[in-house]
């Protein structure tokens, strides 16, 4: 698919991460926008998911390690045609299958459960070695935070990833540097990121989590390097689209107010 198309698919997945926020007046919008051109090279150019296999058990499976940012997952999922319109401005509404983290209890297309950070990654890896006993040619995707690699378990899930030599494993790390409460370095400092996940044996690219190139670039170079899990180190911008959101750490948990709103979409129609 050629980048402005994805380019376009990726706007229109960032108005509806603000309509669903706003419209119910919480959630993580921050976070949802700096992974919504990564998550949309995923589904429209890298995995084979459709909808004559949304719900097999066998095929190329992916996790939102990160699952405060289920508004980028829904948001995808409806640009793939498997959540309607209307349901997207259920999310956060009692009775509705679009909870504040992901549940695949509710909704075809969510492969995995998620919201206790470090929990996510975890369940990759597990799908991934799973794959690998079965001898079966399907990949695991994931997205992790980069505040979420304050988390142990994560290290734990990089270890033995690295152990098991899953090169089926392809993760992506939203390194946008901001978290609830600020900076990352500032809070609990996990840099240098490429370094540690190197000594963990896994295979490690840089890319600007923006740029479509680069995203195609280096998840073509996962499926063809063997022998070790990817990580691929993603330099985005939170709030990315929305410029008064971009790199605006408070903008990690709340929902716009109407004029806010107005200012966000007029900004992504303009796109």
């Amino acid at each position: 698919m050629e980048n402005k198309q994805l380019q376009k698919i990726a706007n229109n997945l960032r108005k509806n991460i603000i309509k669903m926020v706003a419209n119910a007046k919480s959630g993580h919008i921050g976070g949802s926008l700096s992974i919504a051109d990564i998550i949309t090279v995923l589904y429209f150019e890298e995995m084979n998911i459709t909808s004559a296999n949304i719900k097999d058990k066998e095929r190329d499976k992916f996790v939102l390690s990160k699952g405060h940012a289920s508004p980028a997952l829904f948001g995808i999922l409806h640009e793939k045609g498997f959540i309607e319109a209307e349901e997207l401005m259920t999310f956060r509404k009692i009775n509705s299958r679009l909870q504040g983290h992901p549940s695949m209890i509710y909704v075809d297309g969510v492969d995995m459960s998620t919201g206790s950070l470090g929990q996510g990654i975890s369940t990759a890896v597990g799908m991934a070695l799973s794959y690998k006993a079965k001898a079966l040619d399907y990949r695991v995707y994931s997205i992790l935070g980069d505040g979420e690699t304050q988390e142990g378990q994560v290290w734990e899930a990089a270890m033995a990833a690295g152990h098991y030599k899953l090169d089926n494993l392809v993760v992506f790390l939203d390194l946008n540097g901001l978290q609830i409460d600020g900076d990352i370095t500032k809070v609990m400092n996990p840099l240098p990121l490429d370094k540690k996940f190197e000594a963990f044996n896994w295979n490690v690219i840089t890319i600007d989590g923006h740029n479509y190139d680069e995203i195609k670039n280096a998840l073509q170079q996962a499926r063809e390097f063997k022998g070790k899990p990817t990580m691929i180190v993603a330099h985005t911008i939170k709030g990315k689209g929305v410029s008064f959101m971009e790199n605006q750490y408070g903008w990690h948990g709340v929902a716009p107010n109407q004029e806010e709103f107005e200012a966000a979409m007029l900004e992504l129609e303009a796109k």
